[in-house]
């Protein structure tokens, strides 16, 4: 267990109570923190195994996708039980949190049965989404309610970063700073301080942002995906829109939290003027159609005839067609309008689809800048906690200063709408400023400093003060202090293309002249990169211009090597995808600092060539030198050729380590917010006394090898397991990782396994095969298997 992978000091066992989806999720996230766990739910009736509720729950992890665990091992930290026979062993535990059902009643009952099994300085608390704190906390004896607290998880907890805390405001600060610790720093989450108001902040706005798009939609006779394509990508919203949101969730939740909701909030508030839920929901509801977990929502999948059909229903009739993906005009003119105008161009198109774009989006807005301070005293905890919550690319706030917050005043007005004083108090300005360098929020008067949690560091406040040392295109070479330097992907979707490298280059040569003492390679995009620019390979290959495509294979090989010998060292920080050449960058950094959720593989064949900037170089090598590899002289490169050849993904960062591309030393942290700081910290660290890697040297068997490695991809194609260009692909990987012609008792250096590579890659490029493979990808998004 790696220190990022250690439970906070004072937090090193935890009591999850209720096993379902979400309790069963809340403790796979405290064991990926590196806590032990105790799982407990009923007993049921006549159960022949008592815990067999919460036994249950550990199985699924094994076939839910997707995984909660970040590694299977990770299941051994959970012990199973029952909260009959097991209470006493909360005794250990140094957190207990209840997820159990939204029922005040069955709460009080549990809560009376778990205090005198808690140790003395034991957090309690509670992952309600709808309970004020008040009416949870009242009767506990008082040093119990101290210690009590509301942690507001977002499903599923591995991946939804939000984490909502209300506490009293005589809390216990030791136990409060506890719980911060171990869930920023083990659980990886941002943390948010509600006020005890219903919904808290992210449910408040995000269940009127769906009602209203719902009930609007059936008012204004808008078609689910008509609703969907303006409320979706053009507004930030998750690209599936409002509809498609609401399936992934689940429709059955929506009555459940809307019932909450009406019973807690005043009838003046603007949630009620929504009315009533359309009755074709509870329909829906009634006949299975509960989303992506039942027979279909909004949309479903129709496999009459053997074929998957993707429909959608009628909100007029209930009726289900076929989907068509339309794009109406207020869509379009979002899309053709500049960036900064994109908004005011939908919300103000003069089509029944901008009408209920501005209708839904308009009041959602007006309504979070009302909430303010009743729900938060500040905006910046909105705007994150709707990010986070809702996967919105801007929050409410943002959105506001994009449109422009006079214009938007303006328009409510025009359409009748009240003004919130918030709107009226920042006037022609704007939520957000960049004050002497450091990004402010207006806080109703003036402006403060945004301040983050301490240990973090963002390459957005960096590039707020600052201009880049070196830029182009496609990279960028930020100072993040103390002479440390940043590399910046900002291509889209972070693919590698010639400027990439050319940046990539430029650093690793001309930061130590500049007395720069290290490198970090980060991006604070949705992924580290997703490889190599296959577009441009596609064109190259068409083209036939084949000196084009050696000189990028041998540009690329040349810029891998230079980030691995550079004369400063470099430490590859990554979140996200890292796949194809994103992973070969990772592959040649001396050390890697990694998100916890980062994705990493070589899977080059899937598009119908091979690794060809060092990662088929790289893999072999660090098995071959791996204290920990298999005996014998095939099984490095049998480790290898199975990892390649069947583009193995890592799922987790500590999956990534099972496939070599994490080694031993390098660290992995739970929280995104920290990780470029913990790369600057380890890039320091290894400035001090660094020496450039040695090269590897390795023996390979050559032909005996190949012949081993052919003969099972016969043995794959005779059981259909692979088909004909699997076989043409995997004969070349087997050729290069084998060694070529090379013979066991020779060695082959760096150099040589590079030349094997391009050799590789270049027969398979001309493999016309390989050119479908790549413009399928292009144009489908998933691998031909031809």
């Amino acid at each position: 267990m790696t220190e990022q992978n250690k439970p906070h000091d004072e937090i090193k066992k935890v009591c999850v109570i209720g096993a379902g989806v979400m309790g069963a999720g809340i403790a796979a996230q405290a064991a990926n923190g590196g806590a032990d766990v105790l799982l407990l739910d009923i007993v049921p009736k006549g159960a022949s195994d008592r815990s067999t509720i919460a036994k249950g729950a550990i199985e699924r992890y094994k076939k839910t996708d997707p995984a909660p665990l970040m590694h299977p091992s990770f299941a051994k930290r959970i012990t199973p039980g029952n909260t009959e026979d097991d209470l006493d062993k909360i005794k250990d535990c140094d957190w207990v949190v209840e997820v159990v059902l939204e029922d005040l009643q069955i709460k009080h009952d549990l809560y009376a049965k778990i205090i005198p099994h808690l140790k003395p300085d034991a957090i309690l608390s509670s992952n309600t989404s709808t309970i004020p704190l008040e009416a949870l906390s009242k009767g506990l004896p008082s040093n119990i309610k101290k210690r009590f607290f509301i942690t507001h998880f977002f499903n599923p907890p591995r991946y939804m970063r939000l984490l909502e805390i209300v506490s009293t405001p005589d809390a216990d600060k030791n136990s409060l700073q506890r719980i911060e610790s171990f869930t920023d720093l083990s659980m990886g989450k941002s943390i948010i301080h509600a006020k005890d108001t219903p919904g808290f902040i992210a449910n408040r706005i995000g269940t009127f942002w769906l009602f209203s798009a719902v009930t609007g939609a059936f008012e204004q006779n808008i078609g689910v995906e008509e609703a969907d394509s303006v409320l979706g990508r053009p507004t930030g919203a998750p690209k599936m829109g409002v509809f498609g949101l609401i399936d992934l969730v689940g429709l059955d939740l929506m009555p459940h939290v809307m019932k909450s909701m009406v019973a807690s909030l005043p009838k003046t508030d603007e949630l009620m003027k929504l009315g009533n839920q359309p009755e074709l929901l509870q329909k829906m509801i009634d006949d299975g159609y509960t989303g992506r977990k039942g027979k279909g929502g909004f949309y479903r999948l129709n496999t009459d005839g053997g074929k998957k059909t993707k429909e959608v229903i009628n909100l007029a009739t209930g009726e289900y067609s076929k989907a068509l993906r339309p794009t109406p005009p207020a869509t379009k003119a979002s899309q053709k309008a500049k960036k900064s105008e994109s908004l005011r161009a939908l919300l103000s198109h003069e089509s029944a689809e901008g009408k209920y774009a501005w209708s839904v989006l308009g009041k959602t807005l007006a309504y979070a800048a009302s909430l303010v301070p009743e729900i938060s005293d500040d905006i910046e905890r909105v705007d994150r906690a709707m990010r986070l919550g809702y996967n919105w690319k801007w929050g409410p706030f943002e959105l506001i200063d994009k449109i422009g917050p006079a214009w938007f005043v303006q328009k409510l007005e025009q359409s009748g709408m009240d003004v919130p004083p918030l709107l009226n108090a920042v006037g022609d300005g704007k939520f957000y400023k960049v004050i002497d360098g450091k990004l402010s929020q207006f806080d109703g008067g003036g402006y403060e400093q945004i301040v983050h949690p301490q240990g973090t560091l963002l390459l957005s406040d960096i590039k707020l003060n600052s201009k880049p040392i070196f830029s182009n295109v496609s990279a960028s070479v930020w100072d993040i202090g103390d002479k440390v330097a940043c590399l910046e992907f900002h291509s889209k979707m972070n693919s590698i293309n010639p400027f990439t490298l050319m940046m990539a280059a430029k650093a690793v040569n001309e930061l130590p002249k500049k007395g720069f003492k290290a490198l970090v390679i980060y991006n604070e995009g949705s992924n580290f990169s997703v490889g190599a620019n296959i577009g441009l390979f596609l064109v190259v290959a068409k083209l036939h211009v084949w000196p084009v495509l050696r000189w990028i294979l041998s540009h690329g090989q040349k810029t891998m090597a230079k980030i691995k010998f550079s004369q400063i060292p470099v430490v590859g920080a990554p979140s996200g995808m890292a796949l194809g050449g994103g992973c070969e960058t990772l592959l040649h950094c001396d050390k890697l600092v990694a998100h916890s959720e980062t994705y990493v593989g070589l899977v080059e064949v899937g598009v119908g060539i091979i690794p060809g900037w060092g990662g088929c170089k790289e893999l072999i090598g660090r098995w071959f030198v791996s204290k920990n590899r298999p005996g014998g002289p095939m099984a490095p490169v049998m480790k290898s050729f199975e990892t390649v050849a069947t583009a193995k993904v890592a799922k987790s960062a500590f999956e990534a380590r099972d496939l070599m591309f994490l080694r031993p030393g390098d660290e992995i942290i739970m929280n995104r917010d920290r990780v470029l700081s913990k790369a600057k910290d380890a890039a320091l660290k290894m400035a001090d006394n660094y020496a450039v890697p040695e090269p590897y040297e390795v023996s390979l068997p050559g032909p005996s090898g190949r012949a081993a490695l052919e003969m099972a991809l016969r043995d794959f194609s005779n059981k259909g397991m692979a088909t004909p260009h699997d076989v043409t692909i995997g004969k070349e990987l087997a050729w290069v990782l084998s060694g070529g012609n090379t013979d066991i008792t020779e060695t082959l250096n760096e150099n040589k396994l590079l030349g094997l590579e391009r050799k590789g890659f270049m027969r398979l490029a001309k493999n016309k095969k390989s050119v479908a493979r790549v413009e399928h990808m292009l144009k489908k998004g998933k691998p031909l298997r031809n």
